[in-house]
């Protein structure tokens, strides 16, 4: 190899180790906000050990009807502060988690595997769960979980993340990625974060395997969803037969704060599903 050859060639690697970092990492920490705090204080903690990283756990109530709510990437479990008080007064018993490399937890990073281990440990502590509201990443964590034997009676699916797919062709969009750096950091994530996972392009996926998921569900997404577009909703709800909530004015991050999410959440929860319909709803913020 000639020197100039060389030169290049290094500068593309280290480039391609700059975007994968980004990729893999949590930009920042996101802090509990004041106002739920409260949420926070009153919940009984634990902590999950996990691939040598331990995620912190809330749980609210008698640890009668569990309700699991799963956070996105770069969120946290103090963001569902609004359903779960919510979901107290309806007598349901919330549990969440911190996810390494995110609020309380040890780590900088974590991955959809370690995601499936947590909700697995804690089906395996609390029983079936009544059902699991889930936000982004969370979704397709979620739907990977299910498939690997945790059950719920009802599923509410929030600005999802449909697949693995469609989060790096987003983010390498959001990037400005040429094709070959695009394709260097799919190689990257095949080898260093999921070595071994055959067909991951496929499996880690909400549509994989979709006839085996019979749960009633709830899709609800944002027109204004800055991150994950509000198509991939109409997806996800197409696709399975769900009805779509669909909001305005919340965007990606605020939506779980938002009254009408949290009515909408808890109004699935009371209602009978195989009477539910199959409308598409706009609330606005």
């Amino acid at each position: 190899m000639d020197p100039a050859t060389a030169v290049v060639g290094a500068a593309l690697s280290d480039r391609g180790e700059e975007v994968f970092d980004l990729f893999r990492r949590p930009k920042g920490r996101s802090r509990t906000r004041p106002d739920e705090r409260a949420a926070i204080e009153s919940a009984r903690t634990s902590e999950l050990t996990v691939n040598g990283k331990v995620a912190v756990v809330y749980r609210w109530g008698s640890g009668e009807r569990p309700v699991l709510l799963v956070h996105g990437w770069e969120s946290r479990a103090s963001r569902y502060a609004k359903a779960v008080a919510r979901l107290l007064e309806l007598g349901y018993s919330p549990v969440s988690f911190d996810a390494p490399g995110h609020g309380e937890a040890t780590g900088d990073s974590t991955t959809l595997l370690e995601y499936r281990d947590i909700i697995t440990e804690l089906h395996r502590v609390h029983g079936d769960f009544e059902a699991v509201v889930a936000h982004s990443f969370g979704v397709t964590a979620t739907f990977f979980s299910l498939r690997h034997g945790v059950r719920a009676g009802r599923i509410v699916a929030i600005s999802t993340v449909p697949d693995f797919t469609y989060l790096v062709d987003a983010f390498s969009t959001g990037m400005g990625l040429e094709p070959h750096l695009k394709e260097e950091l799919r190689g990257r994530i095949e080898r260093d974060v999921y070595p071994g996972e055959a067909d991951m392009w496929t499996r880690f996926s909400v549509f994989h395997e979709a006839a085996s998921v019979r749960i009633p569900l709830l899709v609800i997404h944002d027109e204004e969803d800055g991150m994950v577009d509000a198509g991939q909703g109409r997806r996800v709800a197409e696709a399975f037969g769900a009805r779509l909530v669909t909001t305005r004015r919340f965007g990606h991050r605020r939506i779980l704060g938002s009254p009408q999410v949290v009515d909408e959440i808890a109004n699935f929860m009371t209602s009978d599903v195989t009477e539910a319909g199959r409308k598409t709803e706009v609330a606005t913020g």
